[in-house]
């Protein structure tokens, strides 16, 4: 028990003596008593950092901008390998996954799905985050933009 105190007062000094520049400081320390577990007065026990940041996520209300965030980042662990290889997430906005497929049959398919994808992203996110799921094809080359357009019907007009 000596030798502790011993070792706690030549850290002090050391301390003292970096804080005023190399000059020794000498003061006498009455011991700290301590009537329950030992703690340090005025301080507090550690917390987790998640159950600091899930309360504030709770009180600034960010859990629907996280549960959209989601929809993004988890969307091949949710609906599983085989669709997400033929969908992404366009946007979610208003309860509203708009979704786009690589081929038209995929967009078929994922719009017969539709019913069990929201019941399923409802699950995983929180009841009530997905009203819906807005399915889109891939989209065909415009003919009224880019360096080949022309004014009125163009090539169409030889189809008929």
């Amino acid at each position: 028990m000596a030798d502790d105190e011993d070792v706690l007062r030549l850290a002090r000094e050391i301390a003292d003596a970096y804080r005023t520049g190399g000059q020794p400081v000498s003061r006498r320390r009455r011991p700290m008593r301590r009537t329950g577990p030992a703690r340090r007065p005025g301080r507090e026990d550690a917390v987790a950092l998640g159950d600091v940041l899930g309360e504030m996520v709770k009180n600034q209300g960010w859990n629907d901008r996280l549960a959209a965030s989601r929809v993004f980042s988890d969307w091949a662990a949710i609906v599983g390998p085989e669709v997400a290889q033929h969908c992404t997430v366009d946007h979610f906005s208003d309860g509203i996954v708009h979704l786009e497929a690589d081929s038209t049959a995929w967009a078929k398919e994922l719009k017969l799905l539709a019913p069990r994808l929201v019941a399923k992203l409802n699950q995983e996110l929180g009841d009530g985050q997905v009203l819906r799921i807005d399915v889109r094809g891939p989209q065909a080359p415009s003919w009224k933009k880019g360096r080949r357009s022309i004014k009125g019907r163009g090539p169409r007009d030889t189809y008929g």
